[in-house]
């Protein structure tokens, strides 16, 4: 079984890219806590790669910005690719599957300098990769605008 739960706070405002064939995608890094604190009293965290595709991506692009927390569910997945200098680098990511709010709208708004448009105060949604949404009110989504991918990875092992 490969099955991973995270609950923590985006590091960078996410952005769609597209793929050679247009499939929109969200690449982006959670910062999880540690359960315990270090010697000197303070929690460490953890900075998790993640990957989005379509309907998930579009939804965390939107209603996320950095600093927010975010519930997700995913598998992780392990890659690897050669440089230009012929060196091997391996990867390790979250194929998300699933993502949710964890907190209301009015705590994320205190956080980030970025207002999230428009998501009632408390209300659970869940946006799954077979493009279905489980929503407890009626909601609707609007398209996002589709920058160009770059072919660079942001991070690196």
């Amino acid at each position: 079984m490969n099955k991973v739960e995270l609950i923590g706070r985006i590091t960078k405002d996410p952005e769609i890219k597209l793929t050679s064939n247009q499939t929109q995608f969200c690449q982006f890094t959670v910062a999880v806590d540690r359960r315990f604190k270090d010697q000197n009293g303070q929690r460490q965290a953890d900075f998790i790669n993640c990957i989005a595709w379509k309907n998930t991506a579009v939804f965390i692009q939107k209603y996320f910005r950095k600093g927010n927390r975010i519930g997700l569910a995913g598998s992780i997945q392990t890659r690897s690719y050669e440089d230009q200098n012929g060196q091997k680098h391996f990867i390790t990511e979250v194929i998300i599957d699933e993502a949710e709010f964890v907190e209301s709208q009015n705590t994320n708004q205190a956080q980030s300098a970025a207002p999230v448009d428009s998501v009632p105060s408390q209300t659970p949604i869940q946006v799954t990769p077979d493009n279905s949404q489980n929503v407890a009110s009626q909601n609707t989504q609007t398209a996002v605008n589709e920058p160009e991918i770059s072919g660079e990875l942001p991070f690196e092992i």
